[in-house]
């Protein structure tokens, strides 16, 4: 292996003035920077990251908690995109990225805590968890840096996409192309999801609508099945919606393939609408209205917000970062057709 002494050696130099070429310091020449570590790639010099660490008492890993628990994985398309900008961020900073081993069917497995002190993380990145989980809990309560995506979070830095006004602009949207009978799809029960319902019945209240129970339904977020059942259901009543408000695009398709199994045209008979803004539906014919979160924004927030708690810990406390969407009109929203 290449040592910092034999890149001395080659260029006639010290091994301080190598390590300092290295590193970047000031007190040398750029020519005297550029040589040195043109010979260091030459040799095939690769920096030891265990002695960096005992140096600098970092390791330069992040660690990323992310538990999706209907197993879509790095598949879920809204968190997928996040945590790709995430790392392309953190990479451009000079840090690596390690997932944590959430297999807890493993015997002594290590809590989360005790996992990311084992692998020596600068900090840490979580998403899509169950908060209550006491693991988790424990996590967030540690000194341990720690930035929280699409959670708000008391403890730690809380990087949210703004769901509130997503929801009140496609009720605006709605409002405006004459519709009454706005029912709502919702997810899982969660903080996401509250804040939606809750600022669903607000545009309801502000037009002077009344809130129909029936009309709010339930369903799984990123489930195409359920929602499928859940839009029969709604389908069904006396008095069926003029428009339908799904939580997420990819679940948007199963109500959209019920309408068309019913034999209702989309916009003409009735409008739809979707949540996230997923590449998927701008390709699908007709294009999907929707929201589409800046996946790309809050990806590379929570990473700057981290490695600023990294590498300035004296400025750290816990804040609250809210990142807001776009509506996207597509084809699947028209005015109301009893108009």
């Amino acid at each position: 292996m290449v040592s910092m002494k034999d890149i001395a050696a080659a260029c006639s130099v010290s091994v301080a003035t190598v390590s300092k070429a290295l590193n970047d310091h000031t007190d040398i020449s750029e020519d005297t920077k550029r040589n040195i570590r043109k010979v260091a790639r030459e040799m095939g010099y690769f920096p030891n990251s265990v002695a960096r660490a005992l140096k600098t008492n970092k390791t330069y890993n992040i660690g990323v908690l992310f538990v999706e628990e209907a197993n879509s994985g790095l598949t879920h398309d809204f968190f997928a995109h996040v945590l790709d900008s995430f790392k392309r961020t953190v990479e451009e900073k000079g840090y690596d990225i390690t997932f944590l081993n959430c297999n807890k069917s493993r015997p002594n497995a290590m809590s989360y805590l005790e996992h990311s002190r084992y692998r020596g993380f600068d900090g840490v990145v979580v998403a899509c968890v169950n908060f209550l989980d006491p693991e988790v809990q424990q996590l967030l309560e540690s000194d341990l840096p720690v930035v929280v995506i699409d959670y708000e979070c008391e403890t730690k830095t809380s990087i949210v996409s703004d769901n509130e006004s997503g929801i009140a602009e496609l009720m605006d949207f709605a409002h405006e192309l004459g519709h009454e009978r706005i029912a709502y799809i919702t997810g899982k029960d969660s903080e996401v999801t509250q804040k939606r319902i809750r600022r669903y019945k607000e545009k309801l209240e502000e037009f002077g609508l009344p809130i129909r129970e029936e009309y709010i339904l339930s369903s799984e977020y990123r489930d195409i099945g359920q929602t499928a059942m859940v839009t029969t259901e709604l389908l069904s009543l006396p008095e069926i919606p003029t428009c339908i408000l799904f939580p997420d695009d990819y679940a948007a398709y199963g109500g959209i393939n019920v309408i068309r199994g019913m034999g209702m045209q989309i916009p003409e008979d009735i409008s739809v609408a979707g949540y996230d803004g997923i590449s998927l539906a701008c390709q699908i014919q007709p294009r999907l209205t929707t929201v589409r979160q800046d996946t790309e924004g809050m990806g590379s927030i929570a990473a700057l917000k981290l490695i600023d708690l990294i590498e300035q810990p004296e400025r750290s406390g816990p804040e609250k970062v809210v990142v807001t969407g776009k509506l996207v009109k597509g084809e699947t929203f028209a005015k109301n057709p009893e108009l």
